[in-house]
């Protein structure tokens, strides 16, 4: 059983921890946050044995943890992954993972260094759902693709009231594409492969993030466009295009619903059966690769994640969106 240590107390975390414990695979055993009383109501939740942590360097320093869950504001995630391995423990870092190629290449490097395990934490990539879409595009011939993820902020009313919070920040890494379009250029790439050329066209917000974008990803035969948005609403389910018919997939970033209406007017629903914690199925496949040390498969996702951090800072640069992290 994996000792699990988290950095961030926000709704997300307590949502993987909630899945990794359902795996029987992790313990939650520690928790940091900039102040012990903000440590103590997260781990107030999942019992008493819990230790609390308001240092980074002490929070790592325990020889009893063996893995870290981070999932505070985008721009802190670099170096705090960074730490996490030099300590010489396994680390998932909540997507988007980091800012920029450098910072990725760097991540990888000391992972290798220190014999740890770096994921990305992108739940539709590990559910049965994605399986099924990625064994239905291999047999058939792709005419191209549209996927779709707008939301509306919960923070947007503050941006528009002249604040700036973190997902809107370029100090911290936000905005549309970073924080929804990754969910949208991950199965583009885990299904189809590095395009041979990107481009995003933003509608940038006062902060200098995006508000909402359209992007193309163009590959030798077909486009991929993507949509992310976080000041609008989109209730369009994203698309597969074939030679044969189309394959409607709901929501990319959690593919519950499956059709595969085809040009004979055939329609077909296909059972996905997914998982009743979203965050189960990526909770799990981690431990089962720590567990089996399956090189093999850590270094697909990481390569994946590699390819996905250098997409997405192509299209930010196309869009001319700077992060701080650019300056670094």
């Amino acid at each position: 059983m994996l000792n699990l240590g988290i950095i961030g107390t926000n709704w997300i975390t307590g949502a993987f921890v909630d899945a990794a414990l359902l795996t029987k695979e992790y313990k939650l055993h520690s928790v940091y946050s900039r102040t012990l009383e903000s440590a103590g109501r997260f781990a107030g939740k999942y019992g008493e044995s819990i230790e609390l942590f308001d240092s980074l360097d002490a929070f790592l320093s325990d020889e009893t943890l063996d893995i870290v869950y981070i999932a505070s504001p985008n721009g802190l995630h670099f170096t705090q992954a960074r730490e996490t391995l030099l300590h010489e423990k396994h680390v998932i870092v909540e997507k988007p993972a980091f800012s920029t190629p450098k910072e990725m290449e760097e991540i990888l490097k000391i992972a290798a260094e220190k014999n740890c395990f770096y994921f990305e934490a992108i739940r539709s990539l590990h559910e049965k759902s994605f399986t099924i879409v990625k064994e239905i595009v291999e047999k058939e011939e792709v005419w191209g693709a549209e996927f779709c993820y707008a939301k509306y902020s919960s923070r947007m009313e503050a941006l528009l009231r002249g604040e700036e919070p973190n997902i809107f920040s370029p100090k911290f890494s936000g905005g549309a594409l970073m924080d929804l379009g990754v969910y949208l250029v991950y199965p583009a790439i885990a299904l189809f492969g590095l395009p041979q050329s990107v481009r995003y066209t933003a509608r940038l917000l006062p902060s200098g993030v995006d508000g909402y974008g359209v992007g193309v990803l163009r590959y030798e035969n077909f486009d991929v466009q993507i949509s992310p948005g976080k000041n609008i609403d989109n209730y369009a389910p994203s698309q597969i295009y074939f030679s044969n018919g189309t394959l409607i997939l709901g929501e990319v970033s959690t593919i519950d619903t499956l059709v595969y209406k085809k040009r004979n007017e055939i329609e077909e629903t296909i059972e996905t059966h997914p998982h009743e914690h979203g965050m189960f199925d990526e909770a799990n496949a981690f431990a089962k690769i720590i567990a089996t040390n399956d090189i093999k498969k850590y270094e697909e996702l990481a390569d994946l994640s590699q390819k996905v951090n250098q997409v997405l800072y192509d299209m930010r640069m196309d869009a001319g969106i700077e992060f701080a992290a650019d300056k670094e």
